[in-house]
This record gives structure tokens, C-alpha cells and sequence, in this order.
């Protein structure tokens, strides 16, 4: 009885990996790398990809014992879906399809190429789990290509089967049994449920009954000082962003700075204030960007097991400014917010810690600047060797990426470059969604060494604008930054930032170098009429004007001119092999896992062999 015990729990930690918000009482066929509640105690998802094979593998699992169905959408709703749809007959036989949404009405089964495959499903307890797969880019018209960065889901179930009174079957209208959900399917972050941190000392930076003001966008910057009881250094392991009750809808996005280990402030009286009118007292901490959320994004971020953040003790930062950003457009008074981050403590130091690296263009007009009428601009930045020299001759392993634009923002990648030559993405955001945005875990851990060179390309869409669309902080203003997480952390690297020469703006303006202003610069932008001749032509200025490159870590920056971005060899387009597509009787995912239980089961029969 004892080894049988041993043996289920050994199957259960293999097959069932802890799951934030599971509500199906169904076990999953097998593990996967994530998994999600789409909707609570409705529906389940789980998935895995293969970068090998090019392969996505689901498991959905709704309540209903009728159809049930997921699709990519390109834009959200129904039009232009892909969609797997399938159901378990009464016979316990599994039927999967291939279907293709044209409009807002019934979606019908794709006439090209069936690139949906149902791999096994069941009944119980009044819930349907099928499990499928497909390719990540199908090559098929009427399927919509899985890419890296954020993709919409949409799902919806009918209450019974479809009726089979033509040989495809005709499923019936789901009313409202249907949802969405946008999610990074390729670099989803799998937060754990907060109750796994239960028991753990913990921080809060937070906001005490804040007044948000009526303005439609609102920086807020608030000074903390580490707490005085953690006399000795430790290790976070996660953290989670506490949104003030009733304010998710106005609450935009939240960054965390590190200050200056040189930093002294009153700690009776630390700077707390709208950014803009406090900046003078906060230039030893507006630079070296920690961590942060925006948006859409997941509130419970678990660092990995290697490593941890550092606090307290005889760590160098002893400040740190968390800053608000209140997107407020119906100018709501009487609002209060008590938000911000929390930091769970591990129990013990782990091996490394961690650090943040930002990429990207300064989010001032003089280094994003983006014409209307646009369908696709892009901003470019590089991180050359001589700012990465500053890494470890060990290198540092990436673990994260966190793109972030404002609203026309629709892209965001970062490319490694070695010796004139792209190896690969550091991160490829390839749909971006402004209203989502995830810290994105990424597949497999990436080295990067000294004289690894990063380019960076922010793409927006000006389609919506008639005027200039510079850099700043409002939401209708631009950013292109990207950041990501890694370790050993470095105490003198925070990032690279790229602007445009104040001379080759007086230049392009005609006027004098020394009576250029960022006013004027402003003004002079705005007052810019445009046609699709000059887009182009603003395209090829940016693409050929020289920059000039911040690296290093505020009040200490290393400046390097530019004369112009520099080229390399760029990755070759990836091609879709069609060639490629699954078969669906082989299903090697689901034995992968069983192939392991014989090996545990040897193990614990020598241990009691041995007593």
C-alpha cells in the first residue's frame, strides 16, 4: 500500500504541476509548460510549444458535454479566426475540425488544409477535455500564424453536439457562452497562485490614500527606503504589483528605480510628489530602471529558482522610487489609491542575483518622433560593444523580456549581434498589444558576453493620427524601451539609450545649434504637414541620422557618438515549411512523460530493497 502511495504521488508531481486557477475537475493527459483559467469554472487551458518542431500542443477543457472550440484571432473577435472546434460523441469517439470564421456567423470548416488535430479527449462530470495541436505558421490562408509577443485567444462551447445531419455537422449559435483572452501563448510567465508565498517575510513599497488627481495623465514619484529590519542581506523571489481597490482602471503602469548607492535623502522627509514638479530632488533615481508592470500584465512575477533580488543588509541601494503612472481620461475625481509592489523574501540566499537591463530610444522628442499616417514606423537603437564590454567575461544568462510602448506602439524586438552578424532574437515581440503587456519568460535562459552588440526595433502605427507622436509620458505620447532580467547582476550596467544629436535636429530645423530647444523642437514638429512622400522620407532620415548612446548607470553614463546606426547581417526570414505538419497519429508528448514513471518506480523498489 505504502509503494502504491509513493507511486501516485510520484505520477501526480510528474503529470500535474501546480496550476494557478484550475476549476476543471478533469486531470490533464499529461504535463504541460503552461496553463491558465480562461474563465472561472468554465474553462481551462494548458499548452506546450516545440521551437523543434515548430509545434504547439493544447488542452481544453470546458464546461459542457456539447462542442467545444479555441481560436487564434487576428484582431480580436470572431472575423478572420482560426479555430479548432471538437466534441466527444456518445459513444466516447472524439471528433476535431479545422474551421475558418470569415464574418460574425458560423465558421466553416477550412476548404484549404486541415491543420488542426484532435489527439484524444473525454467526458466528466458534466465537463469536455479534448487535447490538439497544430503548427506555430500553418502556411495555410485561412489560419492565423502563432507569433512571439501577444496573441488573442477566443474560445465558446455549444450546449450540445453538433448536429450531423450533414456530414460536416452544423453547430448552433453559442449565445453568450463564448470569452477571450490575450496571452504571450510563447513566453507566457505561468504565475504562480499567491498562496505558494504564504508564510514568507515580505516588503510592500505602497501608496497611503493617495489623491489622483483629475488630470488626464498623472506621474506620481514616491521615494522608499529599505526596511529597517532587514539589517542583513536577502533574496526576493518574487514579487507581486498591488493595484488600490476600484483603480484597475486607471491605473496604467508602475516602475521601479533603483537610486544611487550614493543617494542621501531626509528618510523624515523623502521626496514624494508629481514627478515632473519633484525632478530635481530625484536625479540619483530616474535612470536605473528595477522592475515594473504595466497594463494586462500578470501580478504575481516568481523569479527564477537560480536566483533572487537582492535587499537590505550590506547591499549598495539603499533607496529606490516607485513611479505611478495614472491614465485618467474621463478626469475622475475622489479617487484613492493605495497601490504598488510587494517583495516576498526567500528563506535563504540563492546562488545568483539578479539584475535589470533596459534597451532602447530616450522617450523624448528628440528620440522618438513619429509622423502620422503611418502604417508602419520603425524606431531602431543598438547597445554597441563598447557599452557591453562592461559585462562579465562569464557573461549573464537573460531570463526575462519586457517590451513596452505607448498606444500606437505594434512591435518590439531585440536582436544579439556578433561580429557584424544577428545569431538570433533576444526576444522577438512580434504582436505587441499596448493593453497587455506581459513580462515574458523567455523559452530557454540566453548567454550574452562582452562584445555582444544588441539592435532593438520599435514598429508603431500612426494610422489613427493627424499630428507628430513624440517621446514622452503621457499615453499619447511614445515610448520604445526593453527590458529585461538576468543575472549575476552587474552593479554598473543598467542599459543603453539611444537620442538624435541636438545639432542634427537645429540642423533638419535650420536653424543654429546653439538657439535649438526641446520647446521649439515641439512646436516645430507639430506644425509639420505630411503626406506620404514625407512619411518615407522621415523614415529614411531616421534610418541614416546619427545618434548618440547612453550606457552605464545614471550620473555616471558613458556617451558615445554615432555617426550612424550600425549595419550588420541580418537573420535570414524565416520560411513556412508546410512540409511540416503534424501527423496526427503519433502523439509522442503524451508518452514522454510515462517514459520517465518505470525509471521512479526502479528507484523506489531499490530503496525499500535496501531497508
Amino acid at each position: 500500500m505504502l509503494l502504491h502511495a509513493i507511486f501516485c504521488l510520484i505520477l501526480s508531481v510528474l503529470l500535474f504541476p501546480n496550476s494557478s486557477a484550475i476549476s476543471s475537475p478533469i486531470r490533464p493527459y499529461t504535463s504541460y509548460r503552461y496553463s491558465t483559467e480562461l474563465q472561472n469554472n468554465v474553462a481551462d487551458l494548458w499548452w506546450s510549444v516545440n521551437d523543434t518542431t515548430q509545434e504547439i500542443i493544447f488542452e481544453l477543457h470546458m464546461k459542457t458535454t456539447g462542442w467545444i472550440a479555441l481560436g487564434i484571432s487576428p484582431a480580436g473577435g470572431m472575423k478572420g479566426a482560426d479555430i479548432g472546434l471538437g466534441w466527444v460523441d456518445q459513444a466516447g469517439q472524439v471528433h476535431f475540425q479545422d474551421r475558418y470564421a470569415k464574418n460574425y456567423t458560423r465558421p466553416i470548416v477550412d476548404t484549404t488544409t486541415s491543420d488542426w488535430f484532435g489527439l484524444q479527449g473525454r467526458e466528466e462530470n458534466g465537463w469536455t477535455a479534448i487535447q490538439f495541436k497544430r503548427l506555430l505558421d500553418t502556411c495555410d490562408t485561412m489560419d492565423v500564424p502563432i507569433k512571439s509577443g501577444t496573441n488573442i485567444l477566443i474560445f465558446a462551447y455549444g450546449l450540445e453536439d453538433p448536429d450531423m445531419s450533414e456530414p460536416q455537422g452544423i453547430i448552433y449559435y453559442h449565445d453568450h457562452r463564448r470569452g477571450s483572452r490575450i496571452i504571450p501563448l510563447r513566453s507566457y510567465g505561468n504565475p504562480s497562485p499567491e498562496n505558494k508565498f504564504a508564510g514568507l517575510d515580505y516588503f510592500d513599497f505602497q501608496l497611503n490614500n493617495y489623491n489622483v488627481p483629475v488630470d488626464s495623465t498623472t506621474y506620481h514619484c514616491k521615494v522608499y527606503k529599505v526596511p529597517s529590519n532587514l539589517t542583513k542581506r536577502r533574496h526576493a523571489i518574487a514579487h507581486k504589483t498591488i493595484i488600490g481597490e476600484g483603480n484597475v482602471d486607471i491605473v496604467h503602469h508602475l516602475l521601479m528605480y533603483e537610486c544611487n548607492p550614493t543617494a542621501v535623502f531626509d528618510d523624515n522627509n523623502l521626496p514624494d510628489g508629481l514627478c515632473d514638479v519633484i525632478y530635481r530632488q530625484l536625479t540619483e533615481c530616474s535612470a536605473n530602471i528595477a522592475t515594473g508592470w504595466a497594463v494586462g500584465g500578470d501580478h504575481i512575477v516568481e523569479f527564477p529558482e537560480i536566483a533572487g533580488y537582492p535587499v537590505g543588509g550590506d547591499f549598495e541601494i539603499k533607496y529606490y522610487m516607485i513611479q505611478m503612472h495614472y491614465d485618467n481620461p474621463k478626469q475622475l475625481s475622489n479617487r484613492r489609491d493605495n497601490s504598488g509592489i510587494r517583495f516576498y523574501l526567500g528563506n535563504e540566499l540563492r546562488q545568483e542575483e539578479l539584475g535589470y537591463l533596459t534597451v532602447g530610444a530616450d522617450s523624448t522628442p528628440v528620440g522618438i518622433a513619429i509622423p502620422p499616417r503611418s502604417d508602419r514606423f520603425s524606431i531602431d537603437s543598438y547597445c554597441t560593444a563598447s557599452a557591453t564590454k562592461a559585462f562579465p567575461k562569464s557573461g549573464i544568462t537573460v531570463t526575462t523580456a519586457f517590451p513596452h510602448t505607448h498606444l500606437q506602439g505594434r512591435s518590439v524586438w531585440t536582436k544579439i549581434i556578433r561580429n557584424g552578424t544577428a545569431v538570433d532574437y533576444l526576444f522577438n515581440g512580434d504582436a505587441y498589444d499596448f493593453n497587455y503587456q506581459f513580462e515574458n519568460r523567455l523559452p530557454k535562459p540566453v548567454k550574452l558576453y562582452p562584445g555582444d552588440e544588441l539592435a532593438t526595433r520599435c514598429v508603431y502605427s500612426t494610422m489613427d493620427k493627424s499630428q507628430m507622436t513624440t517621446g514622452g509620458e503621457r499615453t499619447q505620447d511614445e515610448m520604445c524601451l526593453h527590458m529585461f532580467t538576468y543575472y549575476p547582476r552587474m552593479k554598473n550596467m543598467y542599459g543603453c539609450m539611444m537620442i538624435i544629436p541636438d545639432g542634427i535636429w537645429a540642423q533638419k530645423m535650420n536653424i543654429s545649434q546653439e538657439s535649438f530647444d526641446y520647446v521649439k523642437l515641439k512646436q516645430w514638429l507639430s506644425d509639420l504637414q505630411w503626406t506620404p512622400q514625407s512619411v518615407s522620407q522621415w523614415q529614411e532620415f531616421y534610418n541614416d541620422a546619427s545618434r548618440i548612446l547612453f550606457s552605464g548607470i545614471a550620473g555616471n553614463f558613458t556617451i558615445d557618438f554615432l555617426p550612424k546606426l550600425p549595419t550588420y547581417k541580418d537573420l535570414q526570414p524565416a520560411e513556412c515549411k508546410s512540409d511540416a505538419r503534424p501527423n496526427a497519429a503519433v502523439h509522442q508528448h503524451a508518452f514522454s512523460t510515462f517514459t520517465l514513471i518505470p525509471f521512479f518506480i526502479i528507484f523506489v523498489m531499490n530503496m525499500f530493497a535496501r531497508k
